[in-house]
């Protein structure tokens, strides 16, 4: 838990298997037995927890709030380069230079799946900002979405810089003195990207597909 506190929704994720294990492992009769305030185990979980719920509702709100305007910059991006052809026409033959140039195949393709990854991350972030919220939600749902939407968001932001790269490299005639540092400078992004949201991306990983709480053998035992 000490790893996890600071990410919300991985720390009710997790408060919910601890639930879960001990629920599957205890008698169903005291499962469903209740205390002197008249509330099951269940209802007393819920109400120890509602604190730490609106925190990672927040904090998942937050997060897709964020992710989904800069995807939505690169859908509208990558949009518009499919249909801007970078370079000119090529002199020798006569004919555009992306027909010639085996590099805009690299920049085409790498577009579409810019394209296509950054358009699913919205979709999975949108499912995150209109969901219910319900606690089973942070059970696996919501985990399972923000994965997605972040991975994709990486992947649409790495083949971003691709296209950036390849666009720039037929343009510029593969001019190595100005193409190479260039390339290097659009690595930055993606770097930037992997350091801030790869832990959030890892933990929530390992909580939602990870092993269960208890050991399994030990849990036969018992």
């Amino acid at each position: 838990m000490s790893q996890i506190g600071h990410i919300q929704g991985a720390a009710l994720q997790r408060e919910l298997q601890w639930f879960k294990e001990v629920e599957s492992i205890a008698n169903p009769k005291d499962c469903e037995s209740v205390n002197k305030d008249d509330m099951t185990q269940h209802k007393v979980f819920t109400e120890n927890h509602k604190e730490l719920g609106k925190e990672a509702e927040k904090s998942m709100k937050e997060t897709a709030t964020s992710c989904t305007v800069v995807d939505a910059l690169i859908v509208t991006i990558m949009f518009a380069a499919a249909f801007t052809v970078p370079g000119e026409n090529d002199k020798k033959k006569d004919v555009p230079t992306f027909l010639t140039n085996k590099v805009f195949t690299i920049f085409i393709v790498s577009d579409a799946i810019s394209l296509f990854s950054s358009t699913t991350s919205i979709i999975m972030f949108l499912g995150i900002l209109t969901s219910r919220y319900s606690e089973n939600d942070f059970s696996k749902s919501l985990p399972t979405k923000m994965i997605i939407g972040l991975f994709t968001l990486f992947l649409s932001i790495a083949t971003m810089m691709i296209v950036f790269s390849c666009g720039l490299y037929i343009m510029l005639d593969g001019k190595s003195s100005i193409v190479i540092p260039s390339i290097l400078l659009a690595g930055v992004p993606v770097t930037s990207f992997i350091w801030m949201q790869f832990p959030l991306f890892v933990e929530l990983f390992i909580s939602t597909f990870g092993r269960g709480i208890f050991d399994t053998k030990k849990k036969k035992l018992i």
